[in-house]
Formats: structure tokens, sequence, C-alpha cells
């Protein structure tokens, strides 16, 4: 119990600031003698205070946000809802082989976010063209199918949408990430909200993940908003790169 607590307020910590909480989780709940299945539906449930916590923790950086993230909240949920039923339809491993391209892929656009960013305002200059406050088609339909995974297992989402969001919006990283918060939410609620009605819970662990995980979502919130955009994208690296190791370890 004081483990599986102990693994909640790290994920939440973890996951407001940068994501890849579920990398703590996860193996802490398969240790506990957890079948995979249930293992990521009671963490989906018990992260859920977690990601609210760490989404009120930026809530200053969400100013002038709110239209971006309904509209972005609405693919999150269509995609979280999808991950969820795939979850329960597929095979255990069905994403064993995908999963780790897209977090190194992921990481690579975080790493070159400034140099992208740069070319992108370039190529703007040089065309005419207004940067799109929503970042268009692309953006939500890429937005939408990192939900799906999310639903499915959630390991380093928050850093697939910080990656697209860093690549296709021209917004500071922290804002941006204020926004990958309350995305987690939505898509962890309508998952578990999905699960509540056809999968089986282990409630001593999603208490214990919950309480844990408010209480280090609002405290890593509380700090991570503080750190420069370059400490930031080097915390996110570091983290997705320990996250990419063990997913192809697994």
């Amino acid at each position: 119990m004081a483990a599986v607590f102990a693994a909640g307020v790290g994920a939440g910590a973890i996951n407001s600031v940068v994501g890849s909480g579920t990398l703590i989780t996860f193996p802490v709940l398969l240790a506990t003698g957890l079948s995979p299945v249930t293992a990521t539906v009671s963490n989906a449930l018990g992260l859920i205070p977690g990601s609210i916590s760490g989404a009120i923790g930026y809530r200053e950086e969400l100013r002038g946000q709110r239209r971006r993230v309904l509209k972005l909240s609405v693919g999150a949920l269509m995609g979280g809802l999808t991950g969820a039923t795939l979850l329960l339809a597929l095979p255990e491993d069905a994403f064993e082989t995908i999963v780790p391209v897209l977090v190194g892929l992921a990481l690579v656009l975080v790493a070159l976010q400034p140099r992208i960013g740069k070319w992108v305002q370039r190529r703007r200059a040089r065309t005419g063209a207004s940067p799109r406050r929503d970042g268009g088609p692309l953006l939500f339909t890429g937005l939408t199918l990192a939900s799906v995974y999310g639903g499915y297992f959630t390991a380093a989402q928050g850093i697939i949408y910080l990656s697209l969001m860093g690549t296709l919006l021209d917004e500071p990283l922290q804002r941006l990430n204020a926004v990958k918060n309350v995305l987690a939410a939505v898509v962890n609620t309508v998952a578990a909200l999905f699960f509540l009605f056809a999968a089986d819970f282990d409630w001593t662990a999603v208490g214990l993940l919950a309480v844990g995980s408010a209480l280090g979502g609002y405290g890593g919130a509380k700090v991570g908003r503080h750190f420069k955009p370059v400490v930031l994208r080097t915390l996110v690296v570091t983290v997705g790169t320990v996250a990419l190791v063990q997913l192809l370890l697994r």
C-alpha cells in the first residue's frame, strides 16, 4: 500500500510537468499481483485526481485558451473512448511495436521544437500566412490519435501531446503544458468511466493512487510551472528517454 501511494505521488508530479507517470505506477501495480488489464484500468481511474490537480496548478497558463482547450478536448474524448474500447478488445501486446516508435518520434520533435518553430516563422513571413490559434485539422487529428493510445495505455502520452502542440502552435511551452494536463484529464476520465461498466478494478489501488496523484499533481504543477523553457524541454526529453528505454525492454 505504501509503495502504491508513493508511486501515485510520483506519477502525479511527473504527469503534471512532463507526462509518463504511468511508467512509475504500472510496474508497481503489476508487482502487487494485479493482471495487466486490471492494473491498466485501476491506474486510469486512480490518476484522474492527479490530472485534475495538475490542471488546477497550471490555471494561470490556461488563461485565454478556453476555445482551444474545448476544441481539442473533443478529440481527446473521442480518442480516449476508442482507446479504452481497444484495450478490452485487442491482445495486451497489440501496441508494443508502435508505441516506442511514437515516443521516439515525439522526443525528436520536442528536442528540435525551437528550430522547427523558427523555420515555421520564417516560412510564414515569406508566404504571409498567419498562425492558426487552434493548430488546424492536423493538430486536432494528431491529438485525437494520440488520445486513442492514451485511452489504451497512457505511458508517455503527455510527451506526444507536447511534441504535436509544440510543432503546430506558436505558444510558450508552459502554456502548452497546461493544455496537455487538461487533455490528459479528459482521456483518463472518459476511459475510466468506460471501464467502470466493462472491467474489474482493484479499489484499494485506485484509492491510494487517487490520493497520491492528487497531492503529487498539484505539487508538481506548483514547481514545474516556474521552470524555464530550456529546463522543461530538457526534463521532457530526459524522462521521455527513460520511458522509451523502459518500453523497449518490456
